[in-house]
């Protein structure tokens, strides 16, 4: 992960005051052909607000048989939000669900005490290709939700509001923005929104949550006078207005949110304010103790050896 720090702002001089205060770059692998660019948690331990994990899955097209299934695997402490621009993928998990998500439509699963999940392409997919690109996030929970029974949700796309105001789309997929909410609930308040801007057009970045953030997916925009090129999390100075202009057909994500009440700690795919908590979860999943996915429990992800993803606090900015 690379990070390009901004100083405290420094009486009378403009440009240490500037909106963006970190320019965060995202460190990329291959997994199964796909290119996985992960954004949070980053290395100095930073959320915007309760998101903890921020994936870019793709863009890329699959050709025949190379699609890579996501096997089963729990989660505990967080809520995931899957949300794709293109392609599908088949969502399956320990309370019975089995969902195609599609492009614009959010599937959130609330892990709470534990769940298990599966994330795979159909048999048209792994047969013949197709394309995939989405982005995963997580939210941690709130520390009176974390032990919360799980629970998954699916919005379809036509039941998410979109705004248009002049070269401006956006798409509200958690909370509110623009004077539109989201009818997906959360256990904090967050707001996560897809933005298309034409060039030339403008996305305001008002100060309605303490901790917020721009991811550049596609595109080129200007803030403040400074040009940032796609895949840059622009985390933006608390407390200042400031806009986004597109030099070029720009899709962006706008997040933001409250800061929790105290870190975290992320281990595998167990987010928790309890370090105890994660090794019950983690011995949980290596004696079976975990529910399983009905249609979906021939195989599985094992966990990391001792040693490996040691357990590391993510904190809210400070």
């Amino acid at each position: 992960m690379s990070f390009a720090p901004c100083p405290d702002p420094t009486p009378g001089d403009a440009g240490s005051c500037n909106a963006v205060e970190t320019v965060i770059i995202p460190r990329a692998h291959d997994i199964g052909g796909m290119e996985v660019a992960r954004v949070l948690p980053s290395a100095q331990g930073q959320m915007i607000g309760p998101f903890i994990f921020f994936d870019r899955m793709g863009p890329v097209r699959f050709t025949a048989h190379q699609a890579q299934d996501v096997r089963p695997h729990p989660h505990i402490g967080l809520a995931t939000v899957t949300y794709l621009f293109d392609g599908t993928m088949v969502h399956r998990d320990s309370l019975g669900n089995e969902r195609v998500i599609a492009p614009g439509a959010v599937n959130l699963m609330t892990a709470g005490r534990g769940i298990v999940h599966s994330e795979r392409h159909d048999a048209t997919v792994k047969a013949r290709g197709g394309p995939l690109f989405g982005i995963q996030s997580w939210i941690a929970l709130p520390k009176a939700r974390e032990e919360d029974a799980p629970d998954f949700l699916h919005t379809g796309a036509e039941d998410l509001p979109v705004v248009s105001d002049g070269g401006l789309t956006a798409r509200i997929i958690l909370g509110s923005a623009f004077g539109a909410a989201s009818p997906v609930g959360l256990a904090s308040p967050a707001t996560y929104a897809e933005i298309t801007l034409a060039p030339g057009a403008r996305l305001p970045i008002d100060p309605t949550h303490e901790d917020r953030a721009v991811f550049t997916l596609e595109g080129e925009v200007e803030v403040d006078g400074t040009r940032f090129e796609p895949g840059r999390m622009l985390v933006i100075r608390r407390g200042l207005a400031t806009s986004a202009r597109a030099i070029t057909p720009a899709r962006l994500m706008l997040m933001g949110g409250e800061p929790l009440e105290g870190p975290r700690y992320i281990w595998w795919n167990f987010v928790s304010s309890d370090l105890e908590r994660l090794d019950a979860a983690k011995a949980a999943w290596r004696e079976g103790r975990f529910d399983l996915i009905p249609m979906d429990h021939d195989e599985f992800i094992p966990a990391p050896e001792d040693g490996a993803g040691r357990p590391r606090p993510q904190a809210p900015r400070p």
